[in-house]
């Protein structure tokens, strides 16, 4: 595969990537919502997400009303889920326990695009990569998921971490937009994966990222010369790795 990606042009206000936006049982940054509520063609809530959404936009909340809202229903609250029925939004009732509520709203997503035909470049993701670790590990494995489902990325952010999993093959990550951090980081989440990379601080040529030998964290981009453009990232990989980057959040 063959990929060309600007991972932080969603957050951008000038940012051109068509994209759908789905949101996460975790606390909701006003900022970032904000800015990707505007660009997304649909919008949707895993279950308690809608409880973040509710209360984040307190007295506007007729601005901000999901597409759907999915899950098992066992962490939204009765008064907002009445508000957001009432309002009008489908509410899909997901009682799976052998899938995240993530995965099953993910689901939905895909055959809402197709139904809908909407063209899509990416799915944003807004939580899931704060607070407990067993939950954090769960999206990561969605993300595993995703590969096999649709050939949209998917991104997920939360607070100054930005992670999407590369397919196997080539990629070129533009990283020039000033809104990225100084760090990023190269895991291999899945299993051994043998890497060459351009663009970094400390690239990688062939060598196998695997636990327990080395991983590719707090790693940072090439330096440029002042005022000049940072490089692309290319990365060429033959399993599944997991790319992560720093959030420059003072810039939004």
């Amino acid at each position: 595969m063959n990929e060309e990606l600007t991972p932080l042009d969603c957050l951008l206000p000038s940012g051109t990537q068509r994209i759908c936006l789905i949101i996460l049982n975790q606390p909701l940054d006003e900022v970032y919502l904000r800015v990707l509520w505007s660009k997304a063609l649909l919008k949707a809530c895993a279950d308690g997400a809608a409880n973040h959404l509710y209360n984040i936009i307190d007295e506007i909340q007729d601005s901000f009303l999901p597409d759907y809202i999915s899950g098992d229903f066992d962490s939204i609250t009765p008064e907002v889920k009445a508000f957001y029925s009432d309002k009008g939004c489908m509410l899909i009732e997901t009682p799976d326990q052998d899938l995240t509520d993530f995965t099953k709203c993910l689901a939905i997503m895909l055959e809402e695009i197709r139904k809908r035909q909407l063209q899509v470049d990416a799915i944003v993701t807004l939580g899931g990569l704060a607070g407990r670790f067993d939950q954090i590990m769960a999206s990561v494995e969605t993300l595993h998921h995703a590969l096999s489902m649709t050939q949209l990325p998917l991104l997920i952010i939360q607070g100054t971490s930005l992670a999407y999993l590369l397919r196997p093959g080539n990629h070129k990550l533009e990283v020039n937009t000033g809104l990225e951090g100084d760090w990023c980081s190269l895991i291999p989440v899945g299993g051994p994966c043998q890497t060459v990379t351009s663009g970094l601080k400390w690239n990688l040529n062939n060598q196998v990222l695997q636990f327990g030998k080395i991983v590719s964290t707090s790693n940072s981009y090439e330096p440029t010369e002042l005022g000049a453009p940072r490089k692309p990232v290319t990365v060429t990989t033959d399993q599944p790795l997991l790319w992560s980057m720093g959030i420059e959040r003072k810039m939004l």
